[in-house]
This record gives structure tokens, sequence and C-alpha cells, in this order.
């Protein structure tokens, strides 16, 4: 009967990841959910000002990059080698047990766009932003219209 209930460290692992992508991923709802829609004056305009290829790689290598969750910043570091780093902040790190705090994974540059995977977080699926940029402020959208702000700190 123990053996039924037994949680090898690898299942955990993975029960700690997809923990930390329904955290995240329901930080993002609530977020938008409690965001006051934005007027067409206030809309983000990400197409016609997408940051081009060189513009996004002078705009992050060597920078971190603060993502905005529900009102939590999330530091994301850029390496010139084509690796990122990320780290939770306390809050966020008591929502994801285990190892679920940092994570690791690879960037690019695709079609003006600047694609990301996660090595655990986010389901290690590729990501790809627009991006534009105004002085310290980013905006994104995602592939699939999901966006959001961030803010650039040399």
């Amino acid at each position: 009967m123990l053996d039924e209930i037994f949680i090898t460290p690898a299942q955990l692992r993975c029960m700690n990841s997809k923990i930390l992508y329904l955290v995240v991923a329901l930080s993002l709802a609530a977020g938008a959910a409690l965001a006051e829609p934005a007027t067409p004056a206030e809309a983000p305009v990400v197409e016609a000002n997408s940051l081009t290829e060189d513009q996004l790689r002078e705009t992050i290598i060597g920078k971190t990059i603060y993502l905005t969750i529900s009102g939590f910043e999330l530091p994301i570091y850029y390496k010139s080698n084509g690796r990122m780093t990320g780290s939770m902040g306390q809050v966020a790190a008591a929502f994801s047990r285990g190892d679920g705090s940092h994570d690791s994974g690879r960037w690019w540059i695709e079609a003006n766009q600047l694609c990301q995977r996660w090595t655990s977080w986010m389901e290690g699926q590729t990501n790809c932003y627009k991006i534009t940029r105004q002085s310290n402020l980013i905006t994104w959208i995602r592939q699939d219209g999901v966006s959001g702000t961030a803010r650039i700190e040399d």
C-alpha cells in the first residue's frame, strides 16, 4: 500500500514545475482580469514599433530585464552567449516549492523577435516576443497574444 503513495524525487520535481507554471499562469490571468482595459490611446502599439534584431541585441545583452507579473518582478539576465538566467523573489518562490525559484535557458533572435526557452519554466517551451522600448520600459507581446511590461537595468 505504501508504494501506491510513494512519490519519487523526479516526480516531485515535475510536480513542482507544474505548480510553478500554474502559479505563473494564474498570476498572469488574475493580473489581466484585474487590470483596467486600455483605451485606444493607451493601448501599446507593439507591431508598428517593434525593435529590430540589432536593437534587440543592444537592448538585452548584458542587461537584466525585470518582467512584471501581477505586481512582482522576475529578473532575467541575458548573456552574450545566448544563455539567460532568472530567479523569483521570495514571495513567488514561496508558491513554488523545491528548485523552482531559479532557472536558466537559451535565447536567440528570429524575425525581429526575442525567442527564449527555459530549462523548466514555461514547461521548457519556446516562446517568441515582439518588443518595443521607451527609455527603460519594455512592452512585449508573445506569439499567442499575451502581453505585458518590463523594465531594463544595466
